[in-house]
């Protein structure tokens, strides 16, 4: 008989250690998911069927459960069960810049159509803040302040708006600039409003990006303007894919497109954002 000890008296060890005396048909839910992610991690693998019988509770439930762990990027699912999400890497700009284009095009018409002249506006690096500087080039009497070459870049032959480049480390895979450079000089700007694009978009904890050198960025820049505004494809909420978050202020504004699944638009509107979806085919592609 082997020595090395099974999956299943693994899975019971983990579950002394993380339920304790408190009981396993007791568990609330939030706390047996919380343990099965755990659980997860630790033995690499789960399987519904031992769950089920160390929880106390039906295949179904624990079905239910590593359903909702998977849409969150908590688990990834296998058959018969889920196993720990190994980490995503993070996508190079050339990679998204084809991805959604049509949805970021009418993201970005209709963040254009919110700034006004005169206004000094700040514009987050990514591909949809791309597709709004792009949108702004023939603007007069305009500021804007960036962290983004791709804006940079865009904005290069505009004469009417004045272009601040924030000075920082190069991202090279996001074409973006961070830092304590980048940070000390957003201390001595100010603007209307701040456009931001976002890895993943959540009601709970705000913004997720790959680092906490961009979340700590968007933060301060959010601090930096009267009016925030989020950029997301549809794609992009209720996702997690990485682990660094940048939290929101009270009040502001997530701008999607119809792909956007209804239930979680609703779920932002309940918290009382405010959210614009727009019809990326009313919208004609340059």
């Amino acid at each position: 008989m082997s020595e090395h000890p099974t999956s299943e008296s693994r899975i019971e060890r983990e579950l002394e250690k993380l339920i304790g005396s408190q009981g396993r048909g007791r568990l609330p839910a939030r706390e047996r998911r919380s343990a099965i992610v755990d659980l997860a991690w630790t033995d690499g693998r789960a399987e519904v069927e031992v769950l089920a019988d160390h929880f106390g509770v039906t295949a179904s439930t624990i079905r239910r459960d590593l359903a909702l762990l998977t849409s969150q990027g908590k688990l990834a699912r296998t058959f018969g069960g889920a196993m720990a999400h190994a980490p995503v890497g993070e996508t190079s700009l050339g990679q998204r810049s084809h991805e959604a284009f049509r949805q970021k095009h009418a993201i970005a018409g209709w963040a254009a159509e919110q700034i006004g002249t005169d206004e000094t506006v700040i514009l987050d690096a990514g591909t949809t803040t791309a597709h709004l500087a792009r949108a702004l080039r023939h603007r007069d009497r305009l500021t804007v302040v960036t962290i983004g070459l791709t804006v940079v870049t865009e904005l290069a032959d505009a004469d009417g708006v004045e272009v601040l480049c924030l000075g920082g480390r190069l991202r090279h895979i996001s074409h973006g600039l961070v830092g304590p450079l980048a940070e000390a000089a957003l201390e001595r700007v100010s603007a209307d409003r701040v456009f931001l694009g976002a890895d993943g978009i959540t009601v709970d904890d705000g913004i997720c990006e790959a680092n906490l050198e961009q979340t700590r960025l968007k933060e301060l820049m959010m601090a930096r303007a009267a009016q925030v505004y989020v950029l997301a494809d549809g794609t992009k909420l209720g996702q997690r894919p990485f682990h660094a978050w940048a939290r929101m202020p009270a009040s502001w504004t997530l701008v999607t497109d119809e792909g956007a699944e209804p239930a979680e638009v609703q779920r932002f509107r309940s918290a009382g954002v405010d959210v614009i979806v727009v019809d990326d085919r009313s919208r004609p592609v340059d």
